[in-house]
């Protein structure tokens, strides 16, 4: 069998996540990044999509994710890789990045987040 990767690399959004009152007002940009483990061979041999993990169906499901309002971006990251995970059960990692851009926080700051790595239905 033969795993490979399918990732989505900076994907932007605004969203409105955060635990001060002006962020749920206003909301902020976030960048999301992935990296999921799926095994490949079927697709290699038949050049189908349907015998993969389609990238653009694990966007919309990133998608509809970031547009659920949280305080946390730990809840977020984590509701993201359920849903992930349970919508492609062969599945076997996922490393998440969720980065809010220019977090108030009073720093001279890209940004600030978090980060995800799940092996077998495991968060570690």
């Amino acid at each position: 069998m033969t795993e490979g990767y399918v990732f989505l690399q900076d994907v932007r959004f605004h969203a409105f996540h955060g635990v001060m009152p002006q962020e749920g007002k206003v909301g902020a940009d976030f960048l999301v990044n992935l990296r999921i483990g799926y095994p490949f061979s079927k697709a290699m041999d038949t050049d189908e999509v349907t015998d993969t993990l389609s990238y653009a169906e694990v966007y919309v499901l990133v998608a509809e994710e970031m547009k659920v309002p949280s305080r946390l971006l730990e809840h977020v990251a984590g509701r993201i890789v359920k849903t992930i995970s349970e919508h492609f059960p062969l599945i076997t990692s996922i490393d998440l990045t969720l980065t809010k851009l220019n977090p108030p926080m009073g720093a001279d700051i890209l940004g600030a987040g978090v980060e995800i790595h799940l092996i077998n239905d495991k968060i570690v």
